[in-house]
C-alpha cells in the first residue's frame, strides 16, 4: 500500500483551512482556525498530543453553519 494514497479522517489545521477553502468557497486560513480555537467560534476540533485536528464532517458542519438562509434580494433582512 502506498501512503501517499492513504485518505486522512482527520486533517491538520492547515489541511482543514484548504478544506474549507476548496469544498465551500469560503475564505479561511490556519491562522483564522487556530484563533477561533481560542476565541470560540470555530469548527469542533480534536487533539493528538499538541496537533489540532478536524473531521471533514465537522468542517461541514461548522460550514454550513456559517450560510445565511437562500435570499432573492439584498434588501430582505436575515
Amino acid at each position: 500500500m502506498n501512503p501517499g494514497n492513504i485518505e486522512s479522517k482527520y486533517l491538520r489545521r492547515s489541511a482543514a483551512a484548504k478544506y474549507v477553502r476548496e469544498k465551500w468557497g469560503m475564505p479561511c486560513s490556519a491562522k483564522w482556525l487556530a484563533k477561533l480555537a481560542v476565541v470560540g467560534g470555530g469548527p469542533v476540533y480534536r487533539k493528538a498530543g499538541r496537533f489540532p485536528l478536524y473531521s471533514p464532517e465537522d468542517l461541514d458542519d461548522w460550514a454550513e453553519s456559517r450560510l445565511d438562509p437562500p435570499r432573492r434580494s439584498t434588501s430582505v433582512l436575515a
